[in-house]
């Protein structure tokens, strides 16, 4: 437990004599509404059992930030750095910052943001892992690291940063709001360190002495809406009707005068110039999300398509023919791959078992299950098609039926984990019909594939085959336009992906519609000559597979997310990507670190085969040579 001196300053001391029933958002202060409370439970925390004898210990807490006091001094970051041991490149709070104006009008509005506990926390139901919980106590939203796999989907769904993934450690952590202070009656480490008393804490919806509002609006801050974030602000000072971002993120905030309120739209500050920017287009972080979700919908799609054989007798006579057996098992490869890219880029991947922990609320975790299901299922199938019995054969369709069903939730729920508030990108039914269309397309041209490699590809098989084609290209443009007209209008953070996709992008996403259109005019003109030209199905299936290469890579690459303001070099990713480029992330001070958990080192190998059990070598040594 934390030690509480004798001569703790008073602003140090946690002091809320007084208490509201409810918050704005409707939601009971008091998290538990039983007479158990007042017995209460210890927190277990350095497995000291005593218990906090704070009052109010089963009362919502949260922060109050006063934006007319913050100086950017950084002492709150310091003191919450200090008291976590957190390494440079890592900080639970953040100070950045929005201008607006120009000089001698020039405004700077600074802003300190750490978790906000929420009444909703998303963080809490993304987990797949189990690793967030929300306590009675205080109502603090705690993470545990060590059970934490490095998925980082926590960080996707928070709209303000609270969660941080280590590219060192590979494991995510984040603010504990200091519940071993609040025990010992004292208040955060950020909030007693704080030189221009900026930052408070208490019950929520508590105004602070001295204090006059306690807005949960202010420039910068992303919506409320979401999670129901248990922050309060003040902020009186009349600000610009433009507040600008000074990090690479071409957001600004812009006042509506007939609300006051603060929404996000372009800052163009990138002017606009079409660029190819292939090589971090096809380069980033996340290729390994791009092989995943192309190899499993691919898969998934063929397989469903050649399951739909009795609605088609060309489908039919394909599954009897020479290419079907060969065909499912170069698929189990194809599916094998994909999932081995995406468990090794977890941060911890020889803990992917912890993905199933989360059933109840996570869509992640429901589709690892379902993505499971499928895999057991066409490995069951594709084995047991090697044998000709009666028996045998009912325990394939039985191991079809987990297929079909595990293909169904899984693509279903491979949609839904991106439908995420925090990503208004992502947040569109063009999502599902790009995951579709991928499944119908790139499925077929692998149903082609084999065909083609057995010779067994005919008139009415390349008819059928061509229209499930068209009806995948057609999905994916019709979903494209949709979604462009919605983001042209947002005023969001999915008007902003839309700027970088027709800019920083601009030639690279021009280059994907125009491969979508050729393809769906080759794959047309295949099915009205019923051609089985090898010549042209080799075009359309260059055609098919670039286009969707390059949407799947912008469909990552582009997304911005609601994101709290940084500074230019603290909290910025162009400043982040500099320093690796330029090896100015050497120097630990910048807080700036290299992707390490991917490259896993001889001599760490070395260290790991001395302290782990056998099952955790033979991952270890896999990421050896997968770097």
């Amino acid at each position: 437990m934390f030690a509480k001196r004798d001569n703790e300053p008073s602003y140090a001391l946690l002091n809320d004599p007084t208490s509201q029933t409810v918050n704005r958002y409707g939601t009971p202060i008091d998290t538990i509404q039983t007479d158990d409370k007042r017995h209460g439970k210890s927190l277990n925390i350095n497995d000291d059992a005593s218990i906090g004898e704070n009052p109010n210990r089963y009362k919502q807490h949260g922060f109050f930030f006063n934006a007319d006091n913050c100086i950017a001094c950084h002492a709150c970051e310091a003191a919450c750095s200090e008291k976590n041991d957190n390494p440079a490149h890592i900080a639970f709070r953040s100070v950045g910052f929005v201008e607006g104006g120009t000089y001698p009008a020039y405004q700077r509005l600074n802003i300190s943001m750490a978790c906000n506990h929420c009444d909703d926390p998303v963080c809490l139901k993304g987990c797949p892992t189990r690793a967030y919980t929300k306590f009675a106590e205080y109502g603090a939203v705690l993470q545990d690291p060590d059970i934490c796999f490095g998925c980082g989907y926590c960080t996707w769904v928070c709209p303000y940063n609270a969660p941080q993934l280590d590219p060192v450690k590979g494991q995510v952590t984040k603010c504990n709001m200091c519940v071993d202070r609040l025990e010992a009656g004292l208040k955060p480490a950020c909030v007693s360190a704080c030189l221009g008393n900026a930052l408070d804490f208490g019950v929520t919806e508590n105004i602070p002495e001295n204090r006059t509002q306690a807005k949960v609006e202010i420039p910068g801050f992303p919506r409320t809406d979401i999670t129901h974030p248990n922050i309060r602000f003040q902020q009186t000072r009349t600000t610009q009707r433009d507040m600008n971002r000074v990090d690479q993120t071409v957001v600004k905030y812009h006042r509506d005068d007939s609300t006051q309120s603060f929404k996000p739209v372009v800052d163009d500050k990138l002017g606009q110039k079409r660029e190819w920017n292939l090589h971090k287009l096809l380069g980033s972080y996340e290729n390994a999300h791009i092989a995943f979700t192309l190899s499993a919908q691919a898969v998934m799609g063929a397989f469903l398509i050649l399951m739909a054989s009795f609605f088609n007798p060309s489908l039919a006579e394909y599954q009897s023919g020479s290419a079907y057996l060969p065909g499912l098992f170069l698929m189990l490869v194809l599916m094998g791959f994909g999932l081995f890219k995406l468990n090794m880029h977890l941060g911890k991947p020889h803990r992917f078992y912890r993905g199933f922990y989360n059933l109840r609320y996570s869509p992640v975790s429901r589709e690892i299950a379902g993505v499971s299901a499928f895999f057991t299922g066409l490995i069951g199938y594709s084995f047991l098609a090697l044998f000709d019995n009666v028996l045998l054969q009912m325990l394939q369709a039985v191991f079809a039926a987990l297929a079909v069903a595990g293909a169904v939730l899984g693509g279903y729920f491979m949609y839904k984990l991106y439908r995420i508030e925090a990503r208004p990108f992502w947040n569109h039914w063009y999502t599902a019909a790009s995951f579709l269309s991928t499944a119908l397309t790139l499925g077929t041209l692998l149903i082609v594939t084999f065909s083609l490699i057995f010779n067994v590809l005919n008139p009415a098989l390349s008819a059928t085959l061509m229209i499930i084609i068209c009806v995948g290209l057609l999905l994916e443009i019709t979903g494209l336009s949709g979604h462009s007209k919605n983001l042209k209008s947002a005023a969001s953070e999915g008007a902003v992906s839309f700027y970088l996709q027709t800019t920083l992008y601009g030639k690279s996403y021009w280059l994907r519609n125009i491969l979508l259109v050729s393809a769906l005019l080759t794959a047309s003109s295949l099915f009205y000559l019923q051609s089985t030209s090898i010549i042209g199905l080799g075009i359309l299936a260059g055609l098919t597979l670039m286009s969707n290469i390059i949407g799947r890579a912008l469909f990552y690459v582009v997304v911005t997310p609601t994101t709290m303001p940084g500074a230019f070099f603290w909290k910025n990713q162009g400043f982040v990507e500099h320093a690796r480029e330029t090896g100015l992330a050497d120097m630990p001070q910048l807080g700036v670190a290299y992707e390490k958990h991917h490259a896993f080192k001889l001599d760490e190998l070395i260290d790991t085969i001395k302290t782990t059990t056998i099952r955790e070598k033979l991952f270890q040594f896999s990421r050896v040579f997968t770097g």
